[in-house]
């Protein structure tokens, strides 16, 4: 059976507990074909998961999606950096915040 379109692949629980969350900003992933086979059977680690600007871009960086079993040579590399995608004026007022007040972007869900 197949998920709703807009279903919850992952949650980090934790980071609830171990954070104060001051602001939620939703965004997007680009991800490769076989991370999407890989997500799509629940395979799927936000723990050590934490956001990075570099530039005018946001990276996901300690996310791991494990490899796809039936991708062969063609497969992902599991904590590869992961380009989020933001409006640019959330970029410029996330990047602000953080180097003024120290600020980290974890994800949540």
């Amino acid at each position: 059976m197949a998920k709703a379109p807009n279903a919850v692949l992952a949650s980090n629980r934790k980071a609830r507990h171990d954070f104060t969350i001051i602001d939620v900003v939703e965004a997007g992933i680009v991800l490769l074909g076989s991370e999407v086979k890989s997500l799509r059977n629940g395979k799927i680690s936000l723990e050590d998961a934490f956001g990075r600007v570099k530039g005018d871009e946001v990276w996901l960086v300690g996310c791991e999606i494990p490899e796809y079993t039936q991708a062969n040579r063609f497969n992902h590399e599991p904590k590869r950096p992961r380009k989020l995608l933001m409006h640019r004026r959330e970029i410029k007022r996330f990047a602000g915040r953080a180097y003024e007040k120290g600020l980290t972007l974890v994800p949540l869900k």
